[in-house]
């Protein structure tokens, strides 16, 4: 449990696990999936992950350069735990006020 709560580390982590599930995505498309935190924040989990192993970052030599990330395989063994937390949420809504 303890290895999973430090790669889920706070809620950009995990949401950006969850956006890349579906395949790899661009820091923007990332940036606004996850409903827009600060491009430092970002650039920090992203960061964390990567070097966790769970996603892996690719430069492409354009102009202006294209960054793409990506989920590793140990970063789509992930998804049992991520379902598990949305069913747990959808059966236990906050209280209300």
């Amino acid at each position: 449990m303890e290895r999973t709560l430090q790669v889920l580390d706070g809620k950009w982590a995990t949401l950006v696990v969850r956006e890349l599930m579906p395949g790899p995505k661009r820091f923007t498309e990332l940036r606004a999936a996850v409903g827009g935190p600060s491009a430092k924040t970002l650039t920090d989990r992203l960061r964390s992950l990567e070097h966790q192993g769970i996603l892996t970052r690719t430069v492409y030599a354009e102009v202006p350069p294209r960054v793409v990330y990506e989920l590793t395989d140990q970063g789509r063994s992930l998804n049992s735990i991520l379902m598990a937390m949305l069913a747990w949420g959808e059966a236990n809504p906050a209280p209300a006020g």
